[in-house]
Order: C-alpha cells, then sequence, then structure tokens
C-alpha cells in the first residue's frame, strides 16, 4: 500500500488559516463575515518600498543571491540591529530567509535533535509545537495563563530537565499581545545562567507594536544571552511585507550561521532577490510610516477591547502589543446557544461563524484551550461591527 510518512501524518494543519478559508467560502456565498482571523497588517506596504522592488525589476536584478542573502541586505540588517536593539553583529551572522517561518524552522533543525526538549511558554504561536514536532523534538509546555502571559521563572525553571535543549520566547507575544520586560528577562537569563547548554530562540517578529509606554528588549541584550541566543525577526509586521516573505536570523556564532545556511542551501536557496533589494531599502527609512501604523492599530486595540464592555460569559485581556486580543470563553462552556452545548473554544468558535458571521480563531493549538484569538488588523468599522455582534450573540447563551 502507498502510504504518506508518519512525519507528515503527524503535522497538524493551522487553524488560522482553516478559519479565515471557511470564512472567505462564506464570503463568496454572499454572506457578511467579519473576519478576525488572519495575522498580517492590513496596510498597503509603503510605496517606497514598492518602487525599490520596481527599480530592482528594472535593473534586471532577478538572479540568485548568496544563500545567506545579499550583502547589502545583511549589512542594514545589521545596521537595524544596533541601532534599534544596541546589539553588534556582523553581516555573517546573518541568515536571510523566505519569510519568519523559515528562519525559525532553520534553526530548529540546526539545534534538535531527535528526543531533545523545547520549552514554550503558553499561549505560544501555534506553528511552534509542529516545527519542534518535524524535528523529532519534543514539547514542553509552561501555561503562563495564571500569570497574566507573563514570565513566572519559577514554573519555567520546574519544566527544565536534562533532555531540555532550548526554549523559546515571543515578545510582543502571538497570541496574547503580552511585552516581557526587562526585569523580567533578566530574571529569566539569570536563571538560564545555571543551564549553560539550553540554546534560546527569540522571536521579535512585533517588536514595532508595542502599547501604553512599553519598551520592547531583545533577549540577546541581556547579560550572558548574546552567545546563546537565535534571534529571529522579518519584514512582514513592521513593514505591511507579509507576501514578500523576507525573514532573518541573527546567529550566536559564525559556526551557527554558516550551519543554517548549509540547511537553507538544500532547501530554498536565497530569498527571492527583488524582495530582498526592497527589504533593505525598507530597512533605510519607513519611522513615518510605522509610527502612523502603530497608532492606527492602538486605537482599534482600544476600539476593540471597549466593544467588548458590558459581555456576558467572558473575559477580555488588553494587550501590550502585536495586533491580537485574547479572550477566556470558558464561562460559556456547559451553557448552550439555540439549543446547542459549548463545550470547548472550537465549539463556541463554530457557533458564532455559523450563526453570528464572525470568525474568530479557538485558541486550543496555541496552547490555550479556555481562549479564541481576535485580530484587530481590520477597520474600525468591522471591529464595531464584530464586536457588537459576538456581544448579541452571548446574550443568547444560557
Amino acid at each position: 500500500m502507498l502510504e504518506i510518512s508518519q512525519r507528515a501524518k503527524n503535522v497538524s494543519p493551522s487553524l488560522t488559516l482553516a478559519i479565515t478559508e471557511q470564512a472567505n467560502r462564506m464570503k463568496a456565498q454572499g454572506i457578511d463575515v467579519v473576519g478576525f482571523g488572519v495575522g498580517e497588517p492590513d496596510f498597503d506596504t509603503p510605496s517606497y518600498v514598492v518602487d525599490a522592488a520596481k527599480y530592482a525589476m528594472d535593473r534586471g536584478m532577478t538572479k540568485y543571491t548568496a544563500v545567506a542573502g545579499m550583502k547589502e541586505l545583511r549589512e542594514n540588517i545589521s545596521k537595524k540591529l544596533a541601532a534599534d536593539n544596541g546589539l553588534a553583529y556582523a553581516a555573517d551572522r546573518i541568515v536571510v530567509s523566505n519569510g519568519g517561518k523559515q528562519a525559525l524552522f532553520n534553526v530548529f533543525q540546526t539545534i534538535i535533535e531527535p528526543g531533545d526538549e523545547v520549552i514554550l511558554l503558553a499561549p505560544y504561536w501555534l506553528s511552534y509545537p509542529e516545527m519542534v514536532k518535524f524535528c523529532g523534538g519534543k514539547v514542553v509546555a509552561v501555561d503562563l495563563a495564571d500569570d497574566g502571559f507573563q514570565l513566572n521563572v519559577e514554573k519555567i525553571e520546574k519544566a527544565v530537565t536534562d533532555k531540555t535543549k532550548a526554549i523559546l520566547i515571543n515578545t510582543p507575544n502571538n497570541p496574547t499581545g503580552a511585552v516581557y520586560g526587562g526585569d523580567s528577562l533578566r530574571a529569566l537569563a539569570a536563571m538560564l545562567e545555571k543551564y549553560p547548554d539550553i540554546w534560546v530562540i527569540s522571536d521579535e517578529i512585533y517588536e514595532k507594536l508595542v502599547y501604553d509606554g512599553e519598551k520592547h528588549v531583545s533577549f540577546a541584550s541581556v547579560d550572558g544571552m548574546y552567545e546563546r541566543t537565535f534571534l529571529v525577526n522579518g519584514m512582514s509586521k513592521g513593514y505591511a511585507m507579509t507576501g514578500w516573505r523576507i525573514g532573518y536570523t541573527a546567529c550566536p556564532s559564525a559556526e551557527t550561521a554558516k550551519a543554517l545556511c548549509g540547511l537553507q542551501s538544500h532547501q530554498t536557496s536565497g530569498a527571492n532577490t527583488i524582495a530582498q533589494y526592497a527589504s533593505s531599502v525598507a530597512l533605510t527609512g519607513g519611522g513615518e510610516f510605522m509610527a502612523e501604523m502603530k497608532g492606527i492599530f492602538d486605537g482599534r486595540r482600544k476600539l476593540m477591547y471597549e466593544g467588548f464592555e458590558g459581555a456576558k460569559h467572558v473575559t477580555v485581556n488588553m494587550p501590550k502589543g502585536a495586533f491580537y486580543m485574547m479572550v477566556d470563553v470558558s464561562g460559556t462552556f456547559g451553557k448552550s446557544y439555540r439549543g446547542e452545548t459549548i463545550n470547548s473554544a472550537p465549539d463556541f468558535a463554530a457557533l458564532l461563524l455559523k450563526h453570528a458571521h464572525v470568525a474568530v480563531v479557538p485558541c486550543d493549538g496555541f496552547g490555550a484551550p479556555k481562549y479564541i484569538r481576535l485580530s484587530y488588523a481590520t477597520g474600525e468599522n468591522e471591529i464595531k461591527k464584530g464586536t457588537s455582534r459576538i456581544k448579541e450573540f452571548l446574550e443568547e447563551v444560557k
């Protein structure tokens, strides 16, 4: 019998994309669906970046680049890391990839052996555990929901074993919007000093979207962490360049950068040349665009939070970063909507989409089974309409 591999069978499809596809099918049928599922800015890429891509094409910049990426781009990433994060990385320590996902996957493939354990802080982005499993690793989840989604170093240390190979931190966080402050990151670093064989992967893709006076701190900038941290970032969120597919990794050593390149050379080679050139230009400016986008997201964040005022059965978390909001819907479990029982967040999300025509993401795959995630990367009218529909839906939950 012809069979697919167990590796492929073990990978779960993305819930986020599945919800978005279902909502899109309903929209194609003429149904007015409010979509809170998608995780990308709804802004056009800045014109100066688009113009740079046109410039590259017009001048025949359509050939392969080095696997690690165009030298000019890596040098501009180096300058960005120095200016924004206080970090010094030579260009040969930076590897440009086809989006942040490949950057993360490269790191996991480089450091994980079968049976190694990777600590993930729940709630976490749903692709992290799938990547770990694909590499033969074992996920050890530390639930931070009861800690206000903030770091609990004592709880994290209890998860450390002699098989722990890495810990992944994501700040600002998807899906919670939590921002880890400098004091908590330094406390985590102090704990990790006792375990020198544990790598750190720091996903900082949302660093440009931080609110309420919070400040993004790069974990590699914390004393003692530079030599063991893989810093992963990219162009997608801060520059509204999701479809351009440019991510990068700042590696803790030339040796690890060489290993990442070796893997990537046999998977995809270098990233898209035109997108690389446009990204290099993007890094030379964009301050005004990012400030405007951040301000708009901040307003939407507050609008969505206010939209839940008076909502029954749920608790809403006010995020400090990114563009997601977590809603605890466990108060609906065991109750029913028009005769249909709600026993889980997926049940809640399915009924909400079916009857209220609002698409949200249930967070079972994020390690947070009591929650749904809403993205406020959509217009104010949609936010008002969507939250109003959710409140009306909740009124009928008995």
